[in-house]
């Protein structure tokens, strides 16, 4: 497999046989009927462009077509620009500086930069609190919430009744992290997630927030720090960890993307979960990151049309 190089980021050609290459490793696969056997070639009429050969199909295609890039007008080699830029910066890079650096309108880096947030999004399902793969094993998860922006509709209020609501987990021993947006926080609401996303076996470490006192006690073990006493670690008891997470989080969102409506949030959150469980630290460089960002962008769509209509989420 070629490796990324700055090739791929200037010449359209180049960026069309990296992500070909990536993406499909045993030779061109249909989209639309998912053939992998004989196709026509049409490259020479437009670059990229092939057409499926099978007689119930016939339709054409490019590796663009069943993935969240499918139907963008923008240069592919820009297109990995703009991947890089996202997964190269550590609190994010804003559409406007996506619309000035590579050229194009702002609305189309604005839908550009959604469409990277969704291909990052990894819909992980598989419980954390496990040790080396084994979910026997009891590791330690820190949970939090914690609050930005404002509801849609709510009237700015002292307490954070008025903004919009996040918790997020944080495994210590793999270092991975899971956000999830919530609309109040309730224990009957934060309970469900707590549940399917951490093993039963595991060490939960929170603060003394009443809204993880009866779930804590459906796990190995629930230790909790006392922050109205000041008490933020003992020993090894404690949320830093997540709360540093936080940190890099509200940096980002305040100082570069500044305001986010709550229908978009939870892609903002994949943005800044993907690159914290794919940073340095974890063996994870630049380049090896923006290639886990490609692959993460098969088999998903994102129109602007919903987009810029969506539903409160």
């Amino acid at each position: 497999m070629s490796v990324l190089s700055k090739s791929h980021y200037h010449c359209e050609e180049a960026a069309f046989a990296f992500v070909e290459e990536m993406l499909w490793p045993q030779g061109p696969v249909c989209p639309h009927c998912g053939s992998m056997g004989k196709h026509y070639d049409l490259r020479k009429t437009r670059l990229g462009l092939r057409k499926c050969a099978e007689k119930a199909c016939r339709k054409q295609f490019t590796v663009k077509v069943g993935t969240v890039f499918e139907s963008a007008h923008i240069p592919l080699h820009k297109v990995l620009q703009a991947v890089y830029l996202l997964c190269a910066s550590k609190k994010g890079v804003s559409s406007h500086q996506i619309h000035r650096a590579l050229g194009i309108t702002y609305k189309s880096a604005w839908f550009l930069t959604h469409r990277i947030r969704e291909a990052m999004r990894d819909g992980a399902l598989a419980p954390m609190g496990g040790i080396d793969g084994n979910p026997m094993a009891s590791g330690i998860v820190e949970a939090d919430e914690t609050f930005i922006g404002r509801e849609p509709g709510m009237e700015k209020k002292r307490a954070y009744h008025h903004k919009m609501k996040v918790v997020s987990l944080v495994d210590r021993d793999s270092g991975q992290v899971r956000s999830v947006v919530v609309d109040d926080l309730r224990p009957e609401t934060i309970r469900p997630i707590i549940e399917e996303n951490i093993v039963k076996e595991a060490t939960l470490h929170t603060d003394e927030s009443s809204i993880y006192t009866k779930v804590g006690a459906t796990f190995a073990d629930h230790q909790m720090t006392v922050h109205s006493a000041k008490e933020y670690v003992r020993g090894i008891v404690h949320t830093n960890t997540v709360e540093g997470y936080f940190s890099v989080f509200k940096r980002g969102m305040k100082g570069v993307y500044q305001h986010c409506g709550k229908q978009h949030l939870h892609r903002y959150l994949a943005e800044f979960d993907f690159r914290y469980n794919n940073r340095v630290k974890l063996g994870c460089d630049d380049v090896e990151r923006v290639e886990r960002a490609l692959r993460g962008v098969v088999g998903k769509r994102l129109t602007y049309r919903w987009l810029d209509k969506a539903p409160l989420a």
